[in-house]
């Protein structure tokens, strides 16, 4: 099992509201467990990702996707900053590791 934590500040409330890819992902990543997008309570640029993955290669799937290499070339133009944390499963619910 592997994760990421990500949080991005969008650079403005258009940014905030573009489209997803979460439609995407539950299509064609049966290697993506859990994809999570939160709002951050307080701060309405924020968005919290909670990302686990079968596995480092299925996240190494995930990131060859056309839909999220688009998004990472174009990134720069929605956010103001991004934060992530590669994570190693310990132990949890709902989940095996």
């Amino acid at each position: 099992m592997f994760g990421l934590f990500v949080r991005f500040t969008c650079k403005d409330e258009a940014a905030a509201t573009a489209a997803r890819t979460g439609e995407q992902i539950r299509a064609h990543e049966p290697g993506t467990v859990v994809y999570a997008v939160h709002r951050v309570d307080g701060q309405p640029l924020q968005r919290a990702f909670y990302e686990l993955y079968q596995d480092e290669a299925a996240f190494d799937e995930h990131e060859s996707k056309d839909y999220v290499r688009a998004f990472l070339s174009e990134r720069d133009k929605y956010l103001s900053a991004t934060e992530v944390d590669r994570l190693s499963f310990v132990s949890g619910k709902g989940v095996e590791g």
